[in-house]
């Protein structure tokens, strides 16, 4: 039997109450008074892994506490930013300026190089910039305001990180980020979107809280090189995986379809994702370096293209991967897939006026509440069978590591409906 008693998913209300109810979820059971934050959770809630870190989750963690403290102000939220900040800085970061990929009782076990992972530290530090969160020098006496210090703090480490990034990753002639690099600095021969769409992100967030204008125009090379240039290789459509010289390598994991970071397909995630990150550039237009009418045709252009093809008129949802010739190669149904589609449908509805996407944003919502929102307990499933079952713990890392996804989610499609964050 469907469901015929949904809340109202456009009201700003609704939104904060379930930015609220996932907060819930994770805060404060995820909170590690040793340093960071556990990462593995059972869907019940219950941790499995208390030893394991990623610098993934430790990153997307400082992004989702800075939202919480955004929205309601709890000194506690905020503490546990720093905290986060601290545990980035005190285990994961290295000597040689970069993090550890993976940690193990606070020791590095995969001291790897990740782009990915870097644009995630990005991100943090940029939301942690704009709410004037920051790890500072607390036993060095000064008449400066503290807001001021953290202020200038955070700032710092965001450059810090930037610079990093271009330093061991940017390639001014490929207009692109390489991907992976030997913990000495040695660049891995594979190249990637995924790294490069999440360093936009990362940089229209830097932008945005700290007003530099060289965040925005890497994050505009970025998209352009994709959206245009590489998926011009592609019909139109963003492949995942690359060889040095940015030519498609088609072959890239074709046997590790589910892979957590590189799986072989296209994504219909990233695409709608894509086309999120080109309409929040387009609001900077008049700081863009090239004129952004581009922007607007090109983000409904990759949403339609993926949800034509990916939304299974069977079980309902987006599926996860789609084969070179546009039919399912992996029909899971990850939660992020619907949260990112369902904000990127709000932004466009709110852009262009046009009804279909608000449509869409309704269709994803309500297959996402009656299967992929945990009304038990709270959270999302992280995944599930295409026909919408949870794996439970057959599909490791199982349960729910984060809550990143639906909290960008809940924050756009708030200022698509006219609201903001704060209430």
């Amino acid at each position: 039997m469907k469901n015929t008693g949904y809340p109202s998913f456009r009201d700003p209300a609704f939104l904060r109450s379930q930015l609220r109810r996932d907060i819930a979820f994770f805060d404060p059971r995820t909170f590690d008074p040793t340093g960071g934050f556990f990462h593995y959770l059972n869907d019940d809630g219950s941790i499995y892994d208390r030893h394991s870190r990623h610098l993934v989750n430790s990153a997307r963690m400082v992004f989702c506490y800075t939202l919480a403290w955004r929205l309601d102000g709890v000194e506690r939220y905020r503490e546990s930013a720093r905290h986060g900040l601290a545990f980035l800085s005190d285990k994961h970061q290295q000597a040689t300026g970069g993090y550890a990929w993976v940690l193990y009782d606070g020791t590095p076990t995969d001291r790897t190089q990740h782009c990915y992972g870097l644009a995630f530290v990005l991100l943090a530090q940029a939301h942690a910039l704009r709410s004037s969160i920051a790890i500072t020098d607390t036993a060095t006496p000064s008449n400066t305001p503290p807001a001021e210090l953290e202020r200038t703090a955070a700032r710092a480490a965001l450059e810090r990180t930037f610079n990093y990034m271009e330093h061991l990753f940017w390639s001014e002639t490929d207009g692109l980020y390489a991907d992976e690099a030997s913990p000495d600095g040695e660049l891995s021969t594979y190249r990637g979107q995924n790294a490069n769409m999440h360093s936009c992100e990362a940089l229209i967030a830097a932008y945005e809280a700290s007003g530099s204008v060289h965040f925005l125009h890497r994050a505009e090379r970025i998209a352009h090189t994709i959206t245009q240039d590489q998926a011009g290789l592609a019909n139109g459509w963003i492949w995942e995986h690359y060889h040095s010289d940015w030519s498609i390598d088609w072959e890239y994991n074709r046997h590790d379809q589910s892979n957590m970071f590189r799986p072989w397909g296209y994504q219909p995630g990233h695409m709608t994702e894509w086309a999120k990150l080109l309409l929040l550039l387009e609001r900077h237009a008049p700081q863009l370096q090239h004129s952004s009418d581009w922007l607007l045709p090109k983000a409904q252009e990759l949403f339609d293209l993926a949800l034509t093809h990916a939304w299974d008129h069977t079980h309902g949802g987006i599926v996860y991967g789609l084969a070179p010739d546009l039919q399912p190669c992996d029909s899971d149904k990850y939660f992020w897939v619907q949260a990112e589609s369902l904000a990127t449908a709000a932004l466009l509805g709110q852009r262009t006026g046009d009804q279909v996407y608000w449509d869409w944003y309704e269709k994803i919502w309500r297959y996402s509440w009656d299967h992929l929102i945990d009304h038990q307990h709270g959270a999302w499933f992280r995944v599930l069978t295409p026909d919408n079952h949870p794996y439970g713990s057959n599909k490791p890392p199982h349960g729910k590591t984060d809550f990143y996804h639906p909290m960008g989610a809940y924050l756009e499609a708030l200022y698509a409906n006219g609201a903001q964050l704060e209430g």
